[in-house]
């Protein structure tokens, strides 16, 4: 096996002068919201406002701009849920190169449609992002198409790189960086520069619970596939991490998060009402995990907004998944009994502690209702967990038989 080629920081600054005009230089937005949750300044770094919706276009133009006459001529081939897609898109239309990418099926439609807008092929293959890249391996061989991989280059992690040069210079008194993580590519890259020029900054990973290769991986000593993943956060769903992007987190990182679907769902509504951000479930990850325990945060923090780039219909959907974690929306079972008035009693105490009711329906047919009962179903919007507690405490003080 070949000695591994990582890059360094001298690779990053590089990249930093080859994405000049390029890639847009991120807003550092500071949160007050977050700051005080965190007790401390905590900043959002916008790579949700970078060119093509996520940090993945620095990393490929960076790689695609190395290329040789005789590889462009080539054309190049890559494999994507979305993000990466768009970013090998778009370096291909400027350098003009010949693109195809592979993406799983199910892959989001804007991110797919904004592939093929910027000028690539798409090719949908297997289900999961490693069947999509075996694909565009196979594709490599067959016609001697340039691969470019999502993470697992040098030249890309120094693109991705170029974030972590620009989190020190819009916040020089950062000491904890928060980063989504899927195969490692940010990661790597934003490690790669902090550790270089601020070694005592904390560089921390976050991943998707359903979809955490990291952990793992990084006790057993290599890259460890998953068997399976589930998660919402298609952006960072990777089963396996790089050679490279493995061993600069191993050696770089100083500790890997993970998060649930409630926090994910959890932190992108709250970015939506509060920071007027929109972002994809993964974007969200580095949020999700300040707000699952914001006192293991040291501050000034940075959490990296990673992406952008969400279906207006999942964004519904986890709105209102975020909304129900919160506390927000509250479905009840409420047995009362069936006679005339009982349902107006029960929606007009719900309406007098402030619950404000979406939908009723009825069930009687339930052999765990006595005779003269009927089973309400009530779907019912709350201002807060608190105030969800205090509808269901109120009904109780009234002496309804509440389902769990």
């Amino acid at each position: 096996m070949s000695e591994l080629h990582l890059p360094g920081i001298d690779d990053v600054h590089r990249a930093a002068e080859t994405l000049r005009g390029v890639a847009v230089r991120t807003p550092m937005e500071e949160s007050r919201w977050l700051s005080s949750i965190a007790g401390g300044p905590v900043h959002l770094k916008c790579e949700n406002l970078q060119r093509t919706g996520s940090f993945k276009a620095r990393g490929a133009y960076v790689r695609m701009a190395g290329l040789s006459p005789e590889e462009r001529e080539r054309g190049v081939v890559a494999a994507s849920a979305g993000n990466h897609a768009q970013g090998v898109a778009l370096a291909a239309q400027r350098l003009g190169i010949a693109a195809r990418v592979y993406m799983p099926e199910g892959a989001p439609i804007p991110k797919e449609r904004a592939t093929r807008g910027y000028g690539a092929e798409v090719v949908f293959e297997g289900s999961r992002l490693e069947e999509a890249l075996a694909a565009a391996r196979d594709y490599a061989e067959e016609t001697g198409a340039i691969l470019i991989h999502p993470f697992d280059h040098p030249d890309v992690v120094a693109g991705q790189g170029t974030c972590g040069l620009e989190i020190l210079e819009q916040v020089p008194q950062v000491r904890t960086v928060l980063v989504p993580t899927g195969g490692g590519g940010l990661l790597a890259g934003v490690a790669l520069a902090v550790k270089a020029l601020r070694p005592d900054v904390r560089v921390i990973g976050v991943q998707a619970a359903g979809a955490a290769a990291y952990p793992y991986s990084l006790a057993s000593g290599r890259p460890v596939a998953l068997e399976q993943m589930q998660t919402m956060a298609d952006g960072i769903a990777v089963g396996l991490p790089g050679e490279v992007t493995f061993s600069l987190v191993r050696d770089l990182v100083d500790d890997v998060w993970t998060v649930g679907e409630e926090s994910l769902s959890r932190a992108l509504l709250a970015l939506v009402e509060r920071a007027k951000m929109v972002v994809e479930p993964a974007g969200a990850a580095a949020v999700a995990a300040l707000l699952d325990d914001p006192g293991r945060v040291e501050t000034p923090a940075v959490a990296v907004l990673s992406g952008g780039n969400i279906d207006p219909l999942l964004l519904g959907k986890v709105i209102r998944h975020g909304l129900a974690a919160a506390g927000r929306y509250l479905y009840l079972r409420v047995c009362i009994n069936d006679r005339p008035g009982g349902l107006a009693r029960l929606l007009a105490e719900i309406g007098e502690v402030g619950g404000n009711v979406l939908e009723v329906t009825h069930e009687r047919m339930s052999p765990t209702l006595a005779f003269d009962e009927v089973e309400v179903r009530v779907q019912l919007e709350t201002r807060s967990a608190e105030h969800a507690a205090e509808v269901l405490a109120r009904l109780r003080e009234r002496g309804h038989r509440i389902q769990e």
